[in-house]
């Protein structure tokens, strides 16, 4: 494991969006002694299966897992997730997330959101912004999937998890599961943006909604 070594993974299938991704990496300040690698998997048959993939083609000790559609607009990102990342407790860095998972699986409706993002769910760009963290990380219950940020390698739950949904609360509880806690930075501005469009539910998300619950919310 190379332990100064970043590898940022995309499960792609739209490249004008992926080649804009990588315009924003290849801008970010990179800290000394450290070097960027940048992985993508195409015709994936799900996420956690695309990442299981590209997990597996890398030495580096920080991945940074992250939507085709994510743009990283902090230009000292990797600055700051090396120095989170000095403490060893602290597994998995997100963007946006919550400290408690709603009986229903659905981590937006939960009580204690923290984060924020500009993102365009609605048709255009906002920023969305939750509880205002207040010390350096807040420790939270998950994650979202936009961007996922880890310095261990746990395996993601492709077995339960085979479409595109629930693959980020998943890995959120398999790194509490071990110990690890599961961060929000403090951002004094959105650290990215979240191209994503108008999203909407289907019964894929249902399917994986319930699949998740009988694994972690029955706990």
């Amino acid at each position: 494991m190379d332990s100064n070594k970043i590898c940022f993974i995309t499960c792609v299938n739209n490249d004008e969006y992926y080649q804009e991704c990588l315009q924003y990496i290849h801008r970010l300040e990179l800290p000394e002694g450290y070097s960027v690698e940048t992985v993508a998997i195409r015709d994936a048959v799900s996420m956690a299966a695309g990442l299981n993939e590209a997990m597996a083609k890398s030495d580096a000790k920080i991945k940074v897992y992250l939507h085709q559609d994510v743009f990283i607009i902090h230009k000292a990102f990797l600055k700051d997730i090396v120095r989170i990342f000095a403490d060893p407790d602290i597994g998995l860095i997100g963007v946006i997330g919550s400290g408690d998972i709603p009986a229903n699986g659905i981590w937006w409706e939960g009580r204690q959101l923290f984060g924020q993002v500009y993102d365009s769910h609605r048709g255009f760009i906002e920023k969305i912004s939750f509880q205002e963290v207040n010390s350096e990380i807040q420790e939270v219950a998950c994650v979202d999937g936009l961007i996922m940020i880890t310095q261990y390698d746990l395996p993601w739950r492709a077995e339960l998890f085979n479409n595109w949904h629930f693959y980020d609360l998943s890995q959120s509880q398999e790194f509490r599961r071990q110990g690890y806690k599961v961060v929000i930075p403090r951002q004094f501005e959105p650290w990215c943006i979240h191209d994503c469009g108008i999203t909407r539910v289907n019964n894929q998300y249902q399917h994986d909604r319930q699949v998740f619950i009988q694994e972690y919310l029955r706990e």
